[in-house]
């Protein structure tokens, strides 16, 4: 039988250092999810609760820019068994013994926020990472854990700030709502998340696991809920809102490197306007996004 590393073609595992892997994405030209990196994040997953070594995980990106660009919607459809294999990786992942640690850099949007939610920690280059959920935008509701882990993590007012503005948010405010446990100067973080994870694979795998299941009591959706908003998604890419909404993404750059996908928040508000059948017109750059014009991240508004 083929060895994991064999049977994967958008994830290398780095097993270098004992107790802990480093996986990296990297899905050119700017990491969407398909549907065969949700069945290789379940291959990866089984092999990891098989491994009694392992203590920590750490997922990070090869493309500077994208951490995890979103869901291929289109290619997911075609699957619709996709979704049901997501609710069970983040539920796999949210319990297994091994800790796990998104280190992110670039943007993560819609399924990569949501996969960096089911993260245990989360740790972010204040200079370059950018996080937002725009399913609203093109007709649609976060369907892969947003609506449920967010509650949890930055409170009901500022989960709805986020789903229902589909903005981009910077770093500094994704620390100060608590999406993120912190946020480092890229220069730092790297030997930040490092120099943790040498510390907790120091620990022992049992009392690290013991008190993660522990801590999972309050902070952990349920397979019931993930399951609800899993359900609504397919639906709502049915209806005509979202058939003429995602029928404005064709020529404007989606899934490729290109303006529209380094500023997909700001991009939203001109696919709802009233009378604007110009899909190639470009949207107001005056607006309050959290992404400079050159699609670098801005810096974060004041308190």
């Amino acid at each position: 039988m083929a060895s994991l590393e064999e049977r994967l073609d958008e994830f290398k595992i780095d097993r270098t250092y004992p107790g802990r892997w480093t996986i990296t994405f990297a899905n050119p030209p700017i990491n969407m999810f398909v549907p065969t990196s949700i069945v290789e994040l379940g291959a990866l997953t089984t092999d990891l609760e098989a491994d009694p070594s392992v203590k920590v995980v750490v997922f990070q990106s090869a493309n500077p820019d994208f951490f995890i660009a979103h869901l291929d919607v289109a290619k997911a459809a075609e699957r619709p068994e996709t979704l049901g294999l997501w609710r069970d990786f983040v539920l796999r992942l949210s319990s297994t013994p091994v800790v796990s640690i998104a280190k992110i850099r670039g943007r993560t949007r819609g399924i990569g926020n949501e996969f960096v939610l089911a993260c245990d920690m989360r740790f972010a280059s204040r200079q370059s990472a950018l996080f937002g959920q725009p399913e609203i935008g093109v007709g649609l509701v976060p369907g892969g854990g947003a609506l449920e882990w967010l509650p949890r993590l930055v409170g009901r007012s500022r989960a709805l700030e986020i789903v229902l503005s589909g903005d981009d948010f910077d770093a500094d405010i994704a620390e100060r709502y608590g999406w993120v446990n912190r946020t480092l100067d890229d220069n730092d973080l790297d030997s930040f998340v490092d120099t943790l994870v040498r510390r907790l694979a120091s620990f022992d795998r049992e009392t690290l696991a013991a008190t993660k299941s522990r801590v999972n009591r309050f902070g952990m959706p349920t397979a019931t809920e993930l399951q609800s908003s899993n359900d609504m998604l397919f639906p709502l890419l049915a209806l005509p809102d979202a058939q003429a909404r995602r029928a404005k993404l064709r020529n404007i750059g989606y899934g490729v490197h290109s303006d529209f996908e380094l500023n997909f928040g700001r991009y939203l508000p001109s696919f709802g306007r009233a009378g604007d059948d110009d899909t190639d017109k470009q949207p107001d750059f005056t607006g309050g996004s959290t992404t400079a014009r050159d699609g670098r991240p801005r810096r974060a508004r004041e308190a």
